[in-house]
């Protein structure tokens, strides 16, 4: 999406709504946000066809699957030449246990997020997985003790 969607109030509050539960009915939703069923329709239509709704998706506690050791892994390659971070990417986006990947600015030239069961997987996933790629110089893990705040709605 490269310009700027134009909001009014009551997509401003479908939005708040779907961000806290993506699982109402169309008819719940209108109702929440003071609309008809049929024009909310049509706004969530619009917003999904202009890129600014995504696939509804369900949260899942990572503790609840044995992932409750959340890692956060800076990234420094050894040339920064497109191919190495095509190539970069490409694997990172093919590793399960790394559930967001970020090229920042800085000293590093990415930040991980990675989810493990303990420091025992957490070691093979580095060790054995991501510092075997040839495109990479280092890394930095900081271990999350604990979560003081994890939301995904954003403000609108």
């Amino acid at each position: 999406m490269n310009q700027t969607y134009q909001l009014d109030q009551i997509d401003r509050r479908i939005l708040q709504e779907l961000q806290v539960d993506a699982g109402l009915s169309n008819q719940d939703l209108a109702e929440r946000v003071g609309s008809s069923a049929a024009s909310c329709w049509r706004r969530v239509k619009a917003m999904q066809e202009a890129g600014v709704l995504g696939p509804a998706v369900r949260l899942v506690d990572p503790a609840a699957l044995g992932r409750g050791l959340d890692i956060f892994c800076e990234i420094r390659m050894k040339s920064q030449n497109r191919a190495n971070r095509a190539a970069f990417e490409s694997f990172i986006a093919a590793q399960e246990d790394v559930v967001a990947c970020y090229s920042i600015s800085g000293d590093w030239d990415y930040l991980l997020h990675i989810v493990a069961r303990d420091m025992a997987d957490y070691e093979k996933v580095l060790m054995q997985g991501i510092l075997n790629h040839d495109a990479i110089a280092n890394s930095s893990s900081k271990f999350v003790l604990r979560r003081i705040k994890h939301q995904t709605a954003l403000p609108v």
